[in-house]
């Protein structure tokens, strides 16, 4: 019994709406036993897990490799947003990734901006690029790029007995 991989390459999640959409046509041709991942060292990783050791874990690398990204965010920030999620419905993984870090260590936001974290409509802080997964490293392949891993590794599975 495993997970066989059917489907590469699925995309983004998109909003609500087109994610239910997707999810239901899933759930009539798998029978509802489908589940989306990641293949990481030849072993299929659900995607709940992924947001650990990839996402979270990239961004962790990131601050260590650049402590004054970190303190910049820190002092400049109040308050962290993803304006491409708030804007689409879609899905925000880099805004609770990175308050997970800041939690995990103990550190708060001493500024008194709104910050987003992203590359999508004005930028509030150059920071927004800096911090955005268009431009974060991937743990484990310095060439790519946090978003493009997560959105072109990314694959439905279906469970085989």
């Amino acid at each position: 019994m495993s997970w066989k991989i059917v489907e590469r390459k699925i995309g983004k999640a998109g909003n609500l709406k087109q994610r239910q959409k997707r999810q239901s046509e899933w759930d009539k041709k798998y029978d509802g036993n489908w589940m989306i991942g990641y293949v990481i060292n030849d072993e299929f990783i659900f995607q709940e897990d992924a947001l650990e050791s990839i996402y979270y874990k990239s961004y962790q690398l990131h601050f260590e490799n650049h402590p004054m990204d970190l303190k910049e965010l820190i002092i400049t920030a109040k308050k962290l947003e993803n304006p491409h999620s708030k804007l689409t419905g879609g899905v925000d993984l880099q805004v609770p990734a990175i308050m997970n870090y800041l939690e995990r260590n103990n550190l708060k936001l001493k500024g008194s901006e709104v910050v987003d974290i992203g590359t999508f409509g004005k930028r509030s802080h150059k920071i927004s690029v800096r911090l955005s997964p268009l431009t974060i490293k991937v743990i484990g392949n310095p060439k790519m790029t946090l978003e493009k891993f997560w959105q072109e590794k990314k694959c439905l599975a279906i469970w085989e007995e």
